[in-house]
């Protein structure tokens, strides 16, 4: 349950709905028993909290895993690059699997150190 202020929303909204249904059909019973805990429901949903994801922490500090990449003919490399100062860019070689933390943007040409494969170059 990852969503679960979302849940209890529609839950109580499905019913207040079918309350709203019972009472129109002359079951006011069951209207009444729905529609109350549809109110409950949709009152817990309204007052917890939404799960909000990584925090501006986690994003700045996030690296990608330090894991090979299949082999697809060519030299395969992951590259990641931050949008926000500071810039931050991860190179990840593909055939060994080094992963290089970069302050800059991303290079114009870059060689693993690791391997001394050439990943890219400006030309290409």
């Amino acid at each position: 349950m990852q969503n679960v202020r979302e849940n209890f929303l529609i839950a109580g909204i499905i019913c207040l709905t079918a309350g709203a249904f019972f009472s129109v059909a002359g079951v006011l019973s069951l209207a009444g028993t729905i529609g109350l805990s549809g109110i409950v429901l949709f009152i817990l949903g309204m007052t917890m909290k939404s799960n909000q994801g990584l925090s501006p922490e986690d994003i700045a500090n996030w690296t990608p895993e330090s894991t090979q990449l299949p082999d697809a003919g060519r030299v395969m490399y992951r590259v990641d690059v931050t949008l926000d100062e500071p810039k931050k860019c991860t190179v990840l070689c593909g055939p060994c699997g080094h992963l290089e933390s970069l302050e800059t943007d991303r290079p114009l040409e870059y060689t693993c150190p690791a391997c001394s494969i050439i990943l890219w170059d400006e030309e290409e």
